[in-house]
């Protein structure tokens, strides 16, 4: 709202009107009206023809001014107009305030429904990775157990062929057996018929080890101890089983040393024969004469 002073001449109460523009806060409240009532008609007729004139206008202006000018700084001077100043300033630096955190607040709102939008979208992937990942894991499942019943397809197809290798493995340290064992058994025996025995147990139990060295190996081909254990298993278990086929055991010195000389006899007997059926299989796997159990298919 604008402060409009009002000024009347004499009878005719003509006026002028003039904003002021830096007195706002106080027009709110109050409308200022300035009057100055001139002696007589006559005297207001006698200014109506000094405006035609350009010079009697313009001082008429300027006095009104000054007027003006001098009521407005009289009503700004008073304390309680100042008062009411004041408060409209920090009123208006309040109104600035709220609507700057008004601006903040719906700022972080914005921000925060963005937020909210987002962590639903990846709520959203989460759970599609999450399906992604079940699916992929049934298809993983699927594909094992289709590779396991293949393996076991191809196992029983192949089974006649494991079969094969297993019979060569035996003929061969069987073979190798019996010769290595053939010194021996000479130098125990005075006839051929008695060469019979030891030579036919000598096959059976090296047919036997190169079977179980086979199924035992597989494809550890390079496991020194495994080869070596496996012969000398045989070898123990064997002389130990020859020894008993002795003299029985008497409680006496000469009776357990005997028994002791001939137990270690009997087991270095049977390592060397299976540990030479050991070294001949080993040679045939490595050199794929002989295919370890299972057959490696990559290779053929």
């Amino acid at each position: 709202m604008k402060a409009i002073h009002i000024i009347e001449c004499g009878g005719c109460r003509s006026g002028l009107s003039f904003p002021i523009n830096y007195f706002t806060a106080f027009a709110h409240t109050h409308t200022i009206v300035l009057k100055r009532r001139f002696p007589s008609p006559a005297n207001c007729k006698g200014s109506q023809e000094r405006e035609g004139n350009g010079n009697g206008s313009s001082d008429f202006k300027d006095a009104l001014s000054a007027m003006v000018d001098e009521q407005v700084q009289e009503l700004l001077s008073r304390q309680e107009n100042k008062i009411l100043l004041d408060g409209l300033e920090k009123a208006s630096l309040r109104v600035e305030l709220a609507k700057r955190e008004l601006a903040q607040i719906q700022k972080q709102q914005l921000a925060a429904k963005r937020f909210r939008e987002h962590l639903n979208k990846l709520e959203g992937n989460a759970l599609e990775i999450a399906e992604c990942q079940r699916e992929i894991s049934e298809a993983r499942a699927l594909i094992e157990e289709a590779q396991r019943s293949l393996s076991e397809d191809e196992f029983m197809n192949n089974r006649d062929e494991e079969r094969w290798e297993s019979v060569k493995a035996a003929c061969v340290s069987a073979i190798v057996g019996t010769f290595a064992g053939l010194p021996l058994c000479l130098s125990q025996v005075t006839s051929i018929t008695q060469l019979i025995l030891p030579l036919a147990i000598n096959l059976i139990s090296s047919a036997l080890f190169g079977l179980t060295f086979r199924y035992a190996l597989r494809r550890n081909l390079d496991d020194i101890q495994l080869k070596t254990g496996i012969a000398a298993a045989f070898g123990v278990t064997k002389g130990l089983a020859t020894l008993d086929g002795g003299p029985h055991l008497e409680l006496n010195a000469h009776s357990f040393l005997s028994h002791a000389q001939d137990g270690t006899f009997y087991v270095l007997e049977n390592l060397f024969i299976f540990l030479c059926s050991a070294v001949v299989l080993d040679y045939g796997f490595k050199t794929r004469l002989l295919s370890p159990f299972p057959i490696d298919r990559s290779v053929k």
